[in-house]
């Protein structure tokens, strides 16, 4: 019962509306799309890196040794919910219930939560791409799922990656296609450098608000770069 593991840390939640928050991380290998401006390939492009080096075979118990003392757990990627029929992803959720410890996800929304997820997951961080992700391998499907209206409006939000002002309008008419809220929708600059995440940040900020969407930052690039364990 084991789970592809890339790295666990412990840092700041970035991103969304757990923004700022302490948080333990543990990220698992694979991924369902391949976007282009994405910051974890080592998860799951092949074609660049060694993933039989990149990633390792953990027991949940392997996983949760390793784990910093934590109030709050996110179970990050590539795509964690690709696991979730696995009996690694249960045992893993139900250890961290176990102990007291508040679960997030961070997806990119193409598959839905099952029962498993739905019952032990406190918060879903959910990012659909847009355009600017780029043409995926293959016959990858970047299209939403469908979310069981009890997550959309009590324990998920929507994170779109926006590069520009015109892109925040997409994110809001993505939310109203899909029947999310757009108070529970939140943009955030495209960027892996401090000049690259203020660059349009402004414009960013004034369509959000004309739009009636969130706007978010990653603080935790802005406090110590593009650097893995952070």
């Amino acid at each position: 019962m084991t789970l592809p593991w890339s790295e666990t840390f412990v840092s700041i939640q970035g991103e969304g509306p757990r923004a700022g928050r302490r948080c333990g991380f543990i990220r698992l290998g694979g991924c369902n799309l391949s976007c282009s401006w994405c910051d974890t390939p080592y998860t799951w492009d092949s074609r660049r890196y060694d993933l039989r080096r990149e990633l390792k075979p953990q027991t949940v118990e392997q996983l949760i040794a390793n784990l910093p003392v934590c109030d709050e757990v996110v179970l990050t990627g590539g795509e964690p919910l690709i696991h979730q029929e696995s009996p690694g992803w249960a045992g893993l959720l139900r250890a961290l219930s176990m102990r007291s410890i508040f679960i997030a996800v961070e997806t990119n929304g193409t598959i839905s939560p099952n029962k498993v997820s739905q019952t032990f997951i406190g918060h879903y961080s959910i990012s659909p791409k847009l355009a600017n992700a780029g043409v995926h391998r293959g016959n990858q499907n970047p299209t939403l799922a469908e979310w069981p209206n009890t997550v959309k409006y009590h324990s998920a939000c929507l994170k779109i990656v926006v590069n520009d002002a015109d892109e925040v309008q997409q994110a809001a008419e993505l939310a109203d296609a899909h029947g999310w809220p757009r108070w529970q929708t939140w943009v955030m600059p495209q960027g892996t450098s401090t000049p690259a995440l203020l660059a349009d940040f402004h414009d960013i900020c004034v369509a959000a608000i004309e739009h009636g969407v969130n706007v978010s930052q990653r603080l935790h690039v802005l406090a110590f770069g593009n650097t893995k364990g952070t």
